[in-house]
């Protein structure tokens, strides 16, 4: 059925049903597919590059590709604030099959637009077309699938749900290092550098295909008389009223995505362009880094199953202070310093990355949680995520290397900051 509901029993077990399993199986994938497309594009930006902007300078050009992907991240508010709303007045499920064949199209035509040498201009013209287009998917995908998939679960098993969505995005990532350190094995660093940079796209559009496929059998989280009573008006005056929520969303989530993206983007750039890595040892390192965060999402959701996410949240984020100083160590050439400091800090990340979306879900109503969680999700990466890879990577050309470290530690404490605020202004609206 197109508009199929899923209705709360609260006699019913804390056990996952067949229906709950169906659609957390597919939001998951979803959400894998996203991260595996911006994981891909971020570690292969040094070849993409050179194919889609002239430049004799090989810095230069990853430095125009990654600010194509921080471009990418600067309409994922567009995207929260059109479709957060559409899936507030309309749900869940259409907007999820819609964010999807946004991504999987997208991501094809990337992999098939010709190089600058054949069409000139038109081929970043086309590239960056394509990347404001999965700014604006990507803008709803996440925050609307971990609240998506909190309402499908039963109530006390967010800490569970955290997991499992953390555990397809750590998928996701493991699947783009993977897939990039084979193609790099396989083909070669010339073949990547002409063609084989294509290879791990077309990946993700077949992917995309796969979870289009599973969500058409999506259960609608919303029901026929909340879709009926729902207004843009009402929607964007329950936004009004919890402004203080959105704005810790921002920091919440922005905070996470720096750390995140300096370790899965920035420092394997930074090693492959400013120190000259190995390319192979480099994507062989950042997939062993993806398997510590699919092993370790999972730990966490086990752990945090039916505990406060309240507390689990703030001790994990003000771990995040010191550890992110860990970086300062790799500020010379060699793998060896490279993988201490990506390894080193991989278990305070697992930890930030696991459980923030569902903390910023807490922080909304159901009535406008998806346009309130979307847009401080959006705003947040776009502004904290988005731009971290560039700083990080340019911080270290100009030798100024700590400033990076103390800039996410900052976030960091904000985050904190104002999530307790928040949570003590209205409280909470998932778990405890």
């Amino acid at each position: 059925m197109i508009d199929n509901v899923v209705t709360a029993d609260p006699s019913t077990s804390r056990r996952f049903t067949p229906e709950v399993r169906r659609g957390l199986l597919g939001l998951g994938l979803g959400n894998a597919l996203e991260w595996y497309d911006w994981m891909v594009f971020g570690l292969l930006s040094a070849y993409i590059g050179p194919s889609f902007f002239p430049s004799h300078d090989p810095l230069s050009a990853t430095l125009n590709t990654l600010a194509v992907f921080a471009v990418g991240f600067a309409f994922r508010p567009l995207g929260g604030v059109l479709l957060g709303t559409f899936a507030d007045r309309i749900g869940r499920r259409r907007i999820m099959l819609l964010s999807i064949m946004l991504m999987a199209a997208t991501t094809l035509l990337v992999a098939v637009t010709p190089s600058y040498a054949v069409i000139g201009q038109w081929s970043g013209i086309i590239l960056v077309a394509s990347r404001i287009i999965q700014g604006i998917s990507t803008g709803i995908e996440a925050p609307l699938s971990t609240s998506h998939a909190v309402e499908l679960a039963p109530e006390g098993r967010e800490g569970m749900v955290a997991g499992l969505m953390s555990f397809y995005v750590n998928l996701g990532i493991l699947m783009a290092s993977l897939v990039s350190f084979l193609c790099s094995l396989t083909i070669g660093g010339a073949a990547m550098s002409t063609w084989g940079w294509r290879v791990p796209f077309v990946i993700g559009a077949l992917f995309g295909l796969v979870v289009l496929y599973l969500r058409r059998s999506l259960p609608e989280t919303l029901q026929p008389e909340e879709i009926a009573g729902s207004s843009t008006a009402g929607v964007w005056t329950g936004i009004r009223k919890h402004w203080l929520a959105v704005l810790a969303i921002i920091f919440v989530v922005g905070a996470a995505q720096a750390y995140n993206y300096a370790w899965n983007t920035g420092l394997p750039t930074a090693a492959r362009s400013n120190f000259k890595e190995d390319p192979t040892a480099v994507f062989a390192l950042t997939t062993a880094l993806g398997a510590i965060l699919v092993l370790g999402s999972w730990v966490v959701g086990k752990l945090t199953d039916g505990k406060a996410m309240s507390r689990w949240f703030v001790v994990t984020r003000l771990l995040a202070i010191p550890s992110v100083f860990l970086m300062l160590l790799y500020v010379q050439p060699g793998l060896g310093g490279f993988a201490a400091v990506l390894l080193g800090g991989s278990i305070v990340l697992v930890l930030n990355m696991t459980i923030y979306n569902v903390v910023s879900t807490s922080l909304m109503p159901k009535g406008i949680r998806g346009t309130g969680v979307a847009l401080g999700y959006g705003i947040g990466v776009a502004l904290f995520g988005g731009t971290a890879s560039y700083l990080l990577v340019w911080f270290q050309s100009l030798h100024a290397d700590w400033i990076f470290p103390t800039y996410v530690a900052v976030l960091s404490a904000l985050s904190v900051l104002f999530y307790v605020l928040a949570r003590r202004s209205s409280g909470l609206y998932v778990g405890k």
